[in-house]
């Protein structure tokens, strides 16, 4: 949404947010009873996603190591390894990881939090530092 207009694909439904597919198909893995397929996955997204899609979807949650997957017959039963904050908080660190001046860009986005942010960052990193809190 760059005018205030949301961008539609051809068949007239919103585009998704990039990562929102991803964190779509973790959430379904999180609410599975047990490792399932990816056609279980397919089923419970519900619409009309095609079984590719989903399986793209696991194949790149799986290299990002956020999901794994066990041998079934011919094919994979997946489960989840991070939740959809998970997934984000290894994106954040892959994006820092690639960063030559880490300092800079710690500084840069604690600098830009909300203080209400900044006070839980604050906590955590506290809770961090002493386990026994």
């Amino acid at each position: 949404m760059i005018d205030g207009t949301e961008k539609t694909n051809p068949d007239g439904r919103g585009r998704r947010r990039q990562g929102e597919l991803e964190m779509q198909v973790l959430s379904v893995l999180g609410s599975a009873p047990c490792p399932v397929a990816a056609g279980w996955v397919q089923k419970r997204l519900g619409g009309d996603l095609a079984y590719t899609t989903v399986m793209t979807i696991l194949t790149r949650l799986y290299a990002k190591k956020a999901v794994s997957r066990t041998r079934a017959g011919r094919s994979f039963e997946w489960t989840p390894v991070a939740d959809g904050a998970g997934l984000v908080a290894m994106r954040m660190r892959k994006l820092l990881d690639n960063q030559k001046d880490r300092d800079a860009v710690l500084s840069s986005f604690v600098s830009s939090l909300s203080s209400d942010d900044e006070q839980l960052l604050r906590s955590l990193l506290n809770e961090a530092d002493d386990p026994e809190r």
